[in-house]
């Protein structure tokens, strides 16, 4: 059993897609808070538009991690979802603040409904590739 920097990578990347799952389940129920008029859509917004950026940077870091480690399987996968996030994000509303949920356009049923189906993918992407880079960390460490 050897610990290489492709272990390391994995072993980061399955606790970074752990707390991307978070940001994921955050997401579907401040959504699921706006669908059922439960919360404000300014202090909405406000709560998960901070956590935009953040996600983003997350998910590249681990990405040029195995870019570094030579993972280009693990690093293909995870490009078209980088790729969306890309393009959302050049694509978002024109606000004073960084994020992508607009307190103003939210309440339009379509513009609930796809942020509500993007938390639900983001959770099922985060979801298999957790699964994933366990599966890889542990192949890994049990093969070299």
């Amino acid at each position: 059993m050897a610990f290489t920097f492709v272990a390391f990578c994995y072993i980061l990347a399955l606790i970074l897609a752990a707390v991307l799952l978070f940001f994921a389940i955050y997401q579907i129920i401040a959504i699921d808070e706006l669908k059922t008029d439960y919360k404000n859509p300014i202090d909405q917004c406000n709560s998960m538009n901070p956590l935009v950026l953040p996600e983003y940077g997350i998910h590249i870091f681990y990405n040029i991690l195995f870019l570094f480690a030579g993972e280009l399987f693990s690093l293909l996968l995870n490009l078209p979802l980088i790729g969306y996030n890309i393009y959302r994000y050049m694509n978002r509303p024109r606000m004073s603040q960084p994020g992508l949920f607009d307190p103003t356009t939210i309440m339009n049923a379509d513009e609930l409904a796809r942020c509500q189906r993007e938390g639900w993918l983001k959770l099922a992407f985060f979801l298999l590739s957790f699964f994933y880079y366990l599966y890889s960390m542990i192949y890994v460490l049990v093969s070299k």
